[in-house]
């Protein structure tokens, strides 16, 4: 039999707990790609923590860029198991891989095109934009490789299976952890590459990562596989991923101009400044991760409800991941207030690095509880086939943090805890326009199937 999961019976629950316990265990192995080489890194200096947590930050406009594959996928695929359509999964999923290769390449040629002119804009001393630039130029194999892995790993959660993928990310950081060193450090070799080497582990870890995730699609029976006479590109279908794609692609790449604008701001405080603001938002994103993993099970969940006409599992759906997302992040809120030093003592020794990190993290965490209602929101949105109001949720916190920020930043006496309280305040509001939205769409998009 095909291998797939039904989320359309049961409890929409504990489908949400048992999709997002490997989903949240895989984010987490994943996250540790980035602080395997945080810890090394760190041992270099500020400027080398300051120019790769920079660098890092492209990583969000590769996230933006596989969410128009990701988050189309899953919504496409899960609608289609909802409705019992096989052959539409199967297009939908080898479209994505085509799209994918196209992705890639593009990432690749900009990646080696742009990483000295970026890291130019937002690097604090030529010493950060070298480190930062070196980085880049080993690092984007791994990020064009990303496509390749994701739409690979949505097809699965959009049918309701996760583990392969979180299989594959523990795989891939064991890789990446044993090569760290080595290349970095210079373990055993002798020869160490420094930054280099950060960027050219993390590259030969995701390549191991796709080649694994490909093996099993290719030997095991399963709902979805490579289809060779599918992979002609159709306009159509990519009309249909990029539909809802692109919209969510656009949200996080608003993240990316976010941090971007951040690291602009606070680039006259120092290298130190710079390091402690990337290693903490680093520590806040791994943080995030429950709340994201539930996030990411609410949607296969949701959209194969939505496929199926089953709208009061849908709406049961949204409530739970709310209520549980919220459980979990007043939680880390927590942590965060009690832990924020110690949390970062871990990857340095800097006094000054370490306060600005625990200073961020103790301000920041308070938008734990909101960031997890935003991330259900958005997760519903995909479900539902229309992810244009989590974009514009995206883009009024951006519009309502540049402008007081910028303001902020050219009075006398500025102080860089000022953006930190000012990020609080604004993803208040985004998380109460989401979810606003988010009740919209439920009643414009299941009045139909209400009524059924």
């Amino acid at each position: 039999m095909p291998r797939m999961k039904d989320l359309t019976r049961g409890p929409v629950t504990q489908h949400l707990l048992m999709m997002a316990a490997p989903i949240a265990a895989g984010m987490i192995v994943q996250t540790l790609y980035y602080l395997v080489d945080l810890y090394f890194v760190a041992r270099l200096g500020d400027a080398a923590i300051a120019g790769v947590s920079a660098a890092g930050n492209v990583m969000l406009v590769v996230v933006a860029l596989t969410q128009m594959l990701g988050v189309g996928a899953v919504a496409l695929i899960a609608q289609a198991v909802g409705r019992g359509d096989r052959h539409d999964a199967n297009l939908v999923f080898n479209q994505s891989l085509a799209l994918a290769g196209a992705c890639g390449l593009l990432t690749l040629a900009g990646g080696y095109a742009l990483a000295g002119t970026y890291m130019r804009r937002l690097g604090a001393d030529p010493a950060t934009v070298a480190a930062g630039a070196t980085y880049l130029r080993w690092f984007t194999p791994g990020l064009a490789l990303q496509f390749a892995l994701v739409a690979m790993g949505s097809a699965l959660r959009g049918t309701g299976i996760v583990r392969p993928t979180m299989l594959v990310q523990m795989i891939s950081v064991l890789v990446n952890a044993a090569l760290a060193p080595v290349l970095i450090a210079g373990w055993g070799s002798g020869r160490p590459l420094g930054v280099a080497g950060a960027g050219l582990a993390t590259s030969i870890a995701v390549g191991v990562g796709v080649a694994w995730l490909a093996l099993y699609f290719a030997t095991l029976e399963k709902y979805v596989g490579f289809h060779g006479g599918l992979w002609k590109p159709r306009l159509a279908v990519w009309r249909r991923l990029l539909d809802i794609g692109l919209p969510a692609g656009g949200e996080f790449l608003l993240m990316f101009l976010f941090t971007a604008l951040i690291y602009g701001i606070i680039r006259d405080f120092g290298a130190a400044a710079q390091a402690g603001f990337g290693m903490a938002a680093r520590l806040m994103q791994s943080i995030m991760l429950p709340a994201m993993a539930i996030a990411f099970a609410t949607a296969p969940v949701a959209g194969q409800n939505y496929g199926a006409g089953h709208a009061p599992r849908v709406r049961a759906t949204f409530r739970a991941a709310i209520l549980v997302g919220a459980l979990v992040m007043a939680a880390l809120t927590l942590i965060c207030q009690l832990a924020a030093t110690h949390l970062l003592r871990g990857f340095t020794t800097d006094p000054e690095v370490i306060r600005v990190g625990a200073q961020y993290l103790r301000v920041v965490s308070w938008n734990c509880v909101a960031s997890g209602i935003v991330f259900t929101c958005s997760a519903l949105f995909q479900a539902l086939g229309n992810t244009w109001p989590a974009l514009l949720s995206s883009a009024a916190r951006l519009l309502t943090f540049a402008l007081p920020a910028a303001w902020l930043s050219l009075r006398p006496g500025f102080r860089i805890e000022e953006v930190w309280y000012l990020s609080v305040a604004t993803v208040a509001l985004q998380a109460v326009m989401s979810y606003a939205l988010a009740r919209r769409q439920l009643r414009l998009r299941l009045a139909p199937a209400s009524a059924a």
